[in-house]
């Protein structure tokens, strides 16, 4: 928190944001002061523009899986393999890295400042929401991830940051939920043009569902999925077609990271770390054979149940259409060829090169990879909030709080229909506790990769049983490179083993970079 913010907002907030593609004119950053920076309408926007800049990111996304029981990030320079197994340390650079306060303070300063603007004062109080949420939702980060943090909402003096202590985490959380509520009586439904991709009344009102529903605040959760559920949302009819950057802005999507491919400091860079190197990729991230036998068959039974009609030889056949549009697998067509990371002497072999400890890579988001000429270079935005997992949100709070009526399996028959699954069988599941088992699943396959995981494992608080142990990826054997026929004759693969503390894993540290800084901010238990 050792930050004079000034200096960093005004060389940043003139800087595109990866919220809005195009901007008005405006001049030079260095002719900018922090008195005539809010002389125009435009130098508001671009302000507000900073604001914008980095409030979430692909790459934060992404790896967020990977501390969870769905992925594993191969490369120890990620630093994220501390986070995923247990041994993280208060001196981990991604521990370090997500605390951050970068954007709150950006906020604080435009919210303070906008009212010397000469502009409309609706279009001002629209500004201010904007900012406060992008605040509201950097502090549900830091609550998530560190518990108690420094709640501030002015601008810190380089002593005030050195000394803040950290406020209760439920503090915090009040002020998010409040936040929210207020603003979103002043944002809009939707926007068009150049300001798709801005902060939305849907964007708030879902986002306070989520905090609501981690919460356990299950009657305000309810309350706010209604309210999201009037605004027109709904999903998209493709769940592959989802996640491409050919059908972006669709009416599932109700807050999103927006990127544009060629576009300096706007593109999307990240997506390169999926594929194997077979295909020009790194192969950063991994699913785990746990994520692959969560998905059920097509039939909608579990891989476990002995009528289902799975086999331990031929597990990737009759399954769950999310898996395939979810996960590379052994045998599957991806880019032209059969992926084969199972037999020796693959271009993609798991343990060779830049490919995939687990046999396994992420599809999502990369489905096609001639749907750009360079996959290091995109616009492939990112969804933060769907319409999918507002669904999710209702149909979890209303079991919870005891009810089991038809809308909460009209929830989740619209999920499951949406992806080619069966609705839900009434006749199985009825009961809620058997309804909770099939919420849960259907939050971790329909949301597989888009880092929720994590926060369903630490609020679920299912660590000893999904993050410790042997994290295994596929079995091996062989593929027919000529029809994609896999023949698995061999063991599963290990890719690490794992450790969860209870007593301390649910957190993570406060980076000890900035205890040495601030002596008031104490640590979590366990580090």
């Amino acid at each position: 928190m050792k930050r004079n913010l000034l200096y960093i907002l005004l060389a940043g907030v003139l800087t595109q944001t990866a919220c809005q593609k195009d901007f008005l004119d405006k001049s030079p950053s260095d002719g900018y002061s922090n008195e005539s920076l809010w002389t125009t309408e435009a130098a508001a926007v671009a302000a507000l523009s900073g604001c914008y800049k980095n409030w979430e990111t692909s790459s934060s996304i992404l790896y967020m899986d990977a501390i969870s029981d769905n992925s594993y990030s191969q490369w120890p320079w990620d630093n994220y393999q501390h986070l995923g197994n247990g041994t993280a340390t208060a001196t981990d650079p991604q521990v370090a890295n997500q605390w951050d306060y970068v954007t709150i303070q950006r906020c604080n300063w435009f919210i303070e400042n906008v009212d010397k603007a000469t502009i409309a004062d609706n279009l001002k109080n629209r500004f201010k929401a904007e900012a406060r949420f992008l605040r509201a939702y950097r502090y549900f980060i830091l609550t998530q991830l560190y518990g108690d943090v420094p709640l501030s909402v002015k601008n810190l003096s380089v002593q005030e940051a050195n000394t803040i202590s950290r406020t209760p985490r439920a503090e915090v959380r009040k002020f998010i939920t409040d936040e929210l509520a207020a603003i979103a009586l002043i944002l809009p439904d939707k926007y068009s043009g150049s300001d798709l991709g801005r902060i939305t009344k849907g964007a708030a009102l879902a986002l306070r569902a989520r905090v609501a529903l981690f919460d356990k605040n299950y009657a305000a959760a309810i309350e706010d999925c209604k309210k999201v559920m009037a605004l027109g949302y709904g999903l998209y009819p493709n769940y592959t077609d989802l996640f491409r950057q050919d059908f972006e802005n669709n009416k599932e999507v109700i807050l999103d990271v927006q990127y544009k491919a060629n576009e300096k400091d706007n593109s999307n860079g990240d997506l390169g770390i999926l594929p194997s190197s077979g295909y020009g990729g790194w192969a950063s991230l991994s699913p785990t054979q746990s994520l692959v036998d969560a998905f059920e068959m097509a039939n909608g039974k579990t891989i476990d149940d002995p009528t289902s009609g799975y086999s331990e030889d031929n597990p990737y056949v009759n399954r769950d259409p999310r898996l395939a549009a979810n996960v590379v697998y052994p045998g599957l067509q991806y880019s032209g060829k059969f992926y084969d990371p199972i037999t020796s002497g693959s271009g993609d072999y798991y343990s060779e090169g830049n490919n995939s400890p687990t046999g396994y890579l992420v599809r999502k988001f990369v489905p096609f990879l001639s749907d750009f000429p360079d996959m290091w270079n995109t616009g492939v935005n990112i969804i933060v909030i769907r319409y999918a997992e507002v669904l999710l949100t209702y149909a979890e709070a209303q079991i919870e709080s005891g009810v089991m009526d038809n809308s909460v399996y009209q929830a989740l028959d619209d999920i499951r229909t949406r992806a080619g699954m069966p609705a839900v069988d009434r006749t199985v599941y009825n009961n809620i506790a058997s309804l909770r088992t099939l919420i849960r699943r259907e939050r971790r396959v329909e949301l597989a990769l888009e880092g929720l995981r994590w926060y369903d494992i630490q609020r679920w608080q299912i660590g000893p049983t999904v993050r410790t142990g042997t994290v295994y990826g596929t079995r091996l054997g062989t593929v027919d490179a000529n029809t994609g026929k896999v023949t698995l004759t061999g063991n599963h693969v290990v890719a690490e083993q794992r450790n969860f503390n209870p007593q301390r894993d649910y957190l993570w540290p406060v980076p000890q970079k900035e205890r040495d800084i601030n002596k008031s901010l104490g640590q979590n238990p366990g580090y």
